[in-house]
């Protein structure tokens, strides 16, 4: 087994994050994007917190260019309100690296933007029906016609889009300018960055067709994180396979600093589990 190092992310990878999907097909699994493989009850997943956090180290250059076009990155979120078409993205990016580096979490409160910095804290309404969200943009895209910004499953959930699968929205920046007029004016929160929502979650790191390689790992990653470690067998093309699952995670780590580890440890196909 590889040492336990930290892998260094391709810049050109984390630049054009959700949206080049055209570029980056081999990359995923699934080649049409969908939502989760059951139903989940997303009502009560909370809106994203307004914080105040430096710029990311990656997915800030400009400009940039996608596909042929050229993009520019505002140099400040502070006072952006533009009304347009609303996307979503789902299964197919989820677990996998935004543009700052961080990971695509379907069940989280995100979006993806061509220009805003990243990271920035948008409230996103429905105009067809009044509902609002409020999302923390991490990533970049939809890099297509007509479409402002791209939503996570959870906030297109939120705003019951889902089915249509775009919707007409007006977003807004919320700055530290525009929270201190908010409920209490207590304005943005200051944590640290590079935090990310990853208490209660599993990974699931492998795939084995043999029970004691598999208790093996699990023992392995147990000893080496201090986190739950589950093995689980199921049935593909007639044959048993033993999932070896790191959680549900305690959030000491980033969901982007594991998966980083698990990569250079040889098992680059790990990735975040679907909420029962």
């Amino acid at each position: 087994m590889k040492p336990w190092l930290i892998l260094g992310v391709s810049l050109s990878v984390l630049l054009a994050g959700c949206a080049s999907k055209e570029d980056n097909a081999g990359r995923y699994s699934i080649k049409q994007d969908r939502g989760p493989d059951q139903a989940v009850d997303l009502s009560r997943v909370p809106d994203a917190v307004p914080r105040i956090e430096p710029q990311s180290r990656w997915g800030n250059k400009s400009p940039y260019t996608v596909l042929g076009k050229r993009y520019t990155v505002l140099p400040s979120a502070e006072g952006y309100r533009q009304r347009g078409t609303a996307s979503w993205y789902g299964k197919k990016f989820h677990g996998h690296t935004t543009s700052n580096g961080e990971v695509y979490d379907m069940y989280q409160m995100s979006a993806a933007h061509k220009s805003l910095p990243l990271p920035s804290y948008v409230r996103v309404t429905n105009l067809d029906n009044g509902r609002q969200v409020v999302v923390r943009v991490n990533d970049r895209g939809p890099f297509h016609d007509q479409r402002l910004i791209d939503l996570s499953y959870a906030a297109a959930y939120r705003l019951d889009m889902l089915q249509k699968g775009t919707a007409r929205v007006e977003i807004e920046a919320i700055t530290d300018a525009a929270a201190s007029g908010q409920a209490g004016g207590t304005g943005l929160s200051h944590v640290p960055a590079e935090q990310s929502a990853s208490n209660g979650r599993i990974l699931q790191v492998a795939a084995l067709s043999s029970i004691g390689n598999a208790e093996r790992l699990a023992q392995q990653l147990q000893s080496r994180f201090d986190e739950p470690t589950q093995v689980q067998n199921s049935e593909r093309d007639g044959r048993t396979l033993y999932r070896v699952r790191l959680g549900p995670l305690s959030g000491r780590y980033t969901l982007n600093w594991l998966l980083l580890q698990l990569s250079d440890a040889g098992y680059p196909g790990a990735h975040l589990v679907d909420l029962p």
